[in-house]
């Protein structure tokens, strides 16, 4: 399934917490007999942002239709499970809101000053 370029998007964080009981080689691994790399994530879906947090593990935020999302977690569970503990957060970009409550705020400002 792909997405029409109009149709409504999600983002989802997804925490891929490091199991720390193997190593860099045994995640890799397995990893790689899964085709992780080539079934993560599901044709449709956008990478917005894949950061590596020291400690934890790995932070990826997607944007998505929302028919994807059980794509999303079918490949999480058959690829990922085992070598991470997962969390989701559904995540929406808040820079165009901030930038529109600092403007609001600059104008409101500007009409109390004398």
């Amino acid at each position: 399934m792909t997405a029409a370029p109009d149709e409504p998007k999600i983002m989802l964080t997804i925490f891929l917490k490091h199991d720390q009981s193997q190593n860099i080689d045994s995640i890799q691994g397995t990893l790689a007999e899964r085709a992780w790399w080539e079934r993560f994530p599901p044709e449709g879906c956008e990478i917005v942002s894949w950061t590596v947090a020291m400690g934890l593990g790995q932070i990826v935020t997607l944007r998505l239709p929302p028919a994807l999302l059980n794509r999303v977690n079918i490949e999480i569970e058959r690829s990922a499970w085992g070598v991470f503990s997962t969390e989701f957060f559904p995540t929406y970009d808040f820079v165009p809101v901030r930038e529109r409550l600092t403007r609001e705020w600059k104008a409101k400002r500007e009409e109390k000053a004398p």
